[in-house]
Formats: C-alpha cells, sequence, structure tokens
C-alpha cells in the first residue's frame, strides 16, 4: 500500500486563528495533477473577510479551511488523462484536496492535488506574477460586453489591471479616483486623481473597483444621462442604494452587477461567469435598494 501524501498548508481553524498544519492529500487519479506550489497570493478582501468572520454564508462555507486561490507551481506527477505534463509551471485557483478540512479556496499549500483541467499552463518567467491572474480575470469578466470603463474608481491591484486592460484593449485612457495618495503611484498612460478634486459629472461607464458600497449614490451623480455604473469589487455587507429623485431628469441609469464566477482556466464556470443584472431605473424613488452578496473573485461554490 502506497504512502499517504501530505502537505503543509495555512488552515484557518475558526475566525482570528490560523497556523501551519501538516494534512493528509487526496490520492490523484488519472485525471489529477501534483503541483508544488512557489507562490501563493494573499486577498485582501477573501482571506481578510475569512479571517475576521465577517465572509457572506454560502453553500459549503465553514471552518477549519484552507484559503487561497491565487497560486502558480509546476506539475511533479501528471494523471495519463490529465491533459498536463510534467514540468509545466502552472496558474491553480485553489484546490479540495484535504479531506475533512474545506477548501476555501485551498491555494495556499506546499503541494496540491487538482483535476489537469482546473491547472492553466503560465509562462514560467512570469514567477510570482503569475499570481495575478485571478484577479486579472476578474477584470476581463467586468468589461466583458460592457462600454469600457471612462472612470475607475480605487487603484488597488483590480483598478490598475482594470485600467490596463482598457488600454491594451485600444480604449482611452480611463481616469482612475484614489483617495491615499500612497497608492497613486504606478499608473501608466492613464491618470491617477484625488477624487475631491475631479469636477466631472459626466462619466458614461464608471467601474468600482474599491468595494466600498458606500459610493453608489456619489457615483451615480459623477453619471451622464443613461450612463453605467459596474459593481466590479466584493460587497461584504451588500451594496445598498437610495436613488434620487433628480436622476429621473438626468435620464435612466444602468446599475450592472458583475461576478467573475470561476477562474481563468475553469472555462464552463466562465462562460456562466454570473452575467450582469442591468436594471434600468425609469421611476424616481427615494427608497429604491439594490443588494449584492455574491462570492469572492474568481470563485465558485463547492
Amino acid at each position: 500500500m502506497s504512502a499517504i501524501r501530505q502537505t503543509r498548508a495555512v488552515v484557518m481553524e475558526r475566525p482570528g486563528r490560523a497556523m501551519l498544519s501538516t494534512l493528509d492529500l487526496t490520492d490523484a487519479g488519472d485525471e489529477d495533477v501534483v503541483v508544488d506550489i512557489a507562490y501563493s497570493g494573499i486577498s485582501a478582501g477573501t482571506e481578510r473577510l475569512l479571517w475576521s468572520g465577517r465572509m457572506p454564508d454560502f453553500p459549503g462555507m465553514g471552518y477549519p479551511l484552507v484559503p487561497g486561490y491565487e497560486s502558480v507551481g509546476r506539475v511533479v506527477e501528471a494523471g495519463s488523462r490529465s491533459g498536463r505534463i510534467g514540468g509545466e509551471t502552472v496558474f491553480v485557483p485553489g484546490a479540495r484536496c484535504f479531506g475533512p478540512v474545506r477548501g476555501l479556496f485551498g491555494g495556499a499549500a506546499a503541494q496540491l492535488v487538482v483535476p489537469g483541467g482546473r491547472a492553466l499552463p503560465i509562462d514560467e518567467t512570469l514567477g510570482e506574477r503569475g499570481t495575478l491572474l485571478a484577479l486579472a480575470a476578474t477584470a476581463a469578466h467586468a468589461m466583458a460586453d460592457a462600454a469600457p470603463p471612462d472612470l475607475v474608481v480605487g487603484h488597488g491591484v483590480l483598478g490598475r489591471l482594470l485600467a490596463r486592460l482598457t488600454l491594451a484593449a485600444g480604449h482611452a485612457p480611463p481616469t482612475v479616483w484614489e483617495s491615499r495618495a500612497s497608492r497613486r503611484d504606478g499608473a501608466v498612460g492613464y491618470e491617477v486623481v484625488d477624487p475631491a478634486g475631479d469636477p466631472r459629472r459626466d462619466y458614461h461607464a464608471i467601474y468600482d473597483a474599491s468595494g466600498d458600497a458606500g459610493l453608489l449614490d456619489t457615483l451615480i451623480g459623477r453619471l451622464a444621462p443613461m450612463g453605467e455604473i459596474v459593481l466590479a469589487g466584493f460587497y461584504a455587507g451588500g451594496a445598498e442604494l437610495c436613488l434620487p429623485a433628480r436622476l429621473h431628469a438626468r435620464g435612466a441609469a444602468a446599475l450592472r452587477r458583475r461576478v467573475a464566477a470561476g477562474g481563468p482556466c475553469d472555462r464552463a464556470t466562465a462562460d456562466r461567469r454570473g452575467r450582469a443584472v442591468a436594471r434600468r431605473v425609469d421611476q424616481p424613488s427615494p427608497r429604491c435598494r439594490g443588494r449584492r452578496r455574491g462570492l469572492p473573485h474568481g470563485v465558485r461554490g463547492p
């Protein structure tokens, strides 16, 4: 009988408590690959919510868990039907290979067993930058079938990717809002400004990458008639909206919710990637609310 394969992994036992633990791995089958992980990103949104215990409930949620969905490593074993070969550098959007310990989303471990279809080959020269693929997919899904942004809110990693993908697609450079001076550097080909100093109120497509649901009313006031807001972030407490009566006079605004469900190497899920729910506001209402509770970037429920 072969020895049980084990790995070292980050385990959150409960909110506020995490440790490195040795866990048994499930056996690899013909369609699986075994990946030695070199880099694993930490999400300031998802992992922080899991750590604090504020993650909204969804099917499969619970502790103990192994976090992480931004991992890069090398294939050390490839099943005969996995579609992968040994030695490939791959991006892995998480795994569920830890027996009774949940994989939410299971990427923060030294070694993983995953279906070959979830291991996406990438150029090995990307190194640790390969962990950005999950957020790059989120940005690409947010922009799919929508007007390109002329305003991006937030100059974190997702905001930077939205701006750079806009330029890469040949569109005009967007304006990027960032209230923290320390995060305004690093712009290439676009301008990052303090929102307090921006007088514009005619943006046609505003992409929020801040995750601050409290900005919605402010952003609506910056829209041109028939403008659109795309919620590209994750809103832990739900997004609330109170539409002022003046919105009717300015024209209806389309509010899109986009959840990038499924990582870039999960094609079936990517095709169902939480298509935008567009709502046209044709009647003024002083107490109109829209709530959003969704899965984090690049994630589907177990």
